[in-house]
């Protein structure tokens, strides 16, 4: 039996004429503040809704059996120390339910780790380092590598600070704060840029993550692209280059790394970054588009390096690593192969033995002003989590190395 439908006539195209057009779509410049307010209170109420009930973020928290993978033991020996007196004053957490399972918040984790994990801490009279996250193209995960690096970095006991230097403010957004509304100019770099302050301490605010500190971005940071070059127009001597690296420099006896994230253009704060920056990291993903933007970006990168030499011919400036990340990788896309050989073969050694793979979990936390490591319980697949999880644990171990073996040399 066939069923006949009426088909849905189409409806005549309404004419506009150019001058009702042309009255439609005007938009002076004193509107923009109109779209700028309606754009600003939608993502406060996007960000109520997504950490709703909670209007701030909060810190996931773990089970015993996750407090004695972080500390490198097994569950038998956490046990132990659960019930056994010790000199260690290690937290109990919390009991729940009618059950004998204890939940640990985060801070109560990293006592463990401080306490009773094998890791090295830094020694005494030895300077934390300092690490940039750079690229000059945007939406290659450079902000979510510099949140998930200090989050993995903080398991590993590690004290970390991260620095937003893009006025466009994400690295501020994934710690729960929202740059138009909640930082002030007095809260960023620019009181130390201006020459309005010496040292970034001023800036250092905490965050929902025990062990990461937050030095934030907003819009304002747009002035340094006009103030530096105009400072040294007017003074020869001027180090435009090094003003970033003198007001972290006190900071160095409190952290155990500092984590820069950059604007996705060579600005002069992303070049303050790089002369600031002990190592480097390049989140690339393996496309044909991104890989040709590497490639203007180590090109640009060569000339800011000429340039810098014939400016500052005494300059003596050493990277203690740079890092190719291969990030955002999607093994279902055919290219993917391909390219990743491309970028092996043109960076060699500088590429990284780990791939953050492009997953259901990490587009959800994104969407979710997060990251894999706010995740208490995957609803999900526990194998698609553990995949995205394993590569940052793995980028923030490789790391977590060579931060000790640059502690050691300098001791030594």
């Amino acid at each position: 039996m066939t069923i006949k439908t009426k088909q849905a006539q189409p409806q005549p195209l309404v004419s506009i004429g150019a001058e009702q057009f042309h009255e439609v779509n005007r938009m002076p410049l004193a509107r923009i503040s109109e779209i700028a307010e309606r754009a600003s209170g939608m993502l406060v109420d996007v960000r109520e809704s997504m950490l709703a009930p909670h209007p701030r973020k909060n810190a996931p928290v773990y089970t015993t059996a996750q407090v004695a993978a972080l500390c490198r033991i097994d569950r038998q020996k956490a046990n132990y120390y659960l019930s056994s007196r010790n000199d260690l004053d290690l937290p109990e957490g919390t009991l729940r339910g009618k059950g004998s399972s204890r939940e640990f918040t985060l801070a109560e984790a990293r006592t463990w780790i401080d306490r009773v994990a094998p890791f090295m801490k830094r020694p005494d009279g030895v300077k934390g380092k300092k690490i940039a996250i750079g690229n000059f193209k945007g939406g290659v995960s450079k902000t979510t590598t510099a949140m998930t690096l200090a989050q993995g970095l903080s398991l590993f006991g590690r004290r970390v600070l991260i620095m937003d230097l893009d006025p466009q403010a994400s690295l501020t957004a994934l710690t729960g704060i929202l740059a138009d509304s909640e930082v002030e100019d007095e809260h960023t770099a620019l009181p130390l840029i201006y020459g309005e302050q010496q040292s970034l301490e001023y800036a250092v605010q905490s965050t929902y993550w025990d062990g990461i500190d937050l030095i934030p971005a907003s819009a304002a940071l747009f002035g340094a692209e006009f103030y530096l070059p105009f400072k040294q127009s007017k003074d020869s001597k001027f180090q435009f280059w090094n003003v970033l690296n003198k007001g972290i420099e006190p900071l160095l006896d409190t952290y155990d790394v500092v984590i820069i994230d950059t604007p996705p253009a060579l600005s002069y704060m992303t070049i303050n970054a790089f002369m600031a920056a002990d190592g480097l990291i390049v989140p690339t993903p393996p496309s044909a588009l991104d890989y040709a933007s590497s490639t203007q970006f180590w090109n640009l990168f060569s000339d800011l390096s000429n340039s810098m030499q014939e400016a500052a011919p005494g300059l003596d400036k050493t990277f203690d690593f740079i890092h190719v990340l291969l990030a955002k990788v999607d093994q279902s896309q055919a290219a993917t192969h391909v390219v990743r050989e491309w970028i092996k073969k043109t960076y060699e050694s500088l590429v990284l033995p780990i791939e953050v793979p492009t997953t259901t979990v990490t587009q959800s936390a994104a969407a979710e002003f997060g990251t894999v490591y706010d995740i208490s319980k995957y609803e999900g697949s526990l194998k698609t989590y553990q995949r995205a999880r394993e590569a940052y644990d793995r980028l923030a171990e490789i790391v977590d190395q060579q931060l000790v073996a640059l502690w050691t040399a300098k001791k030594e």
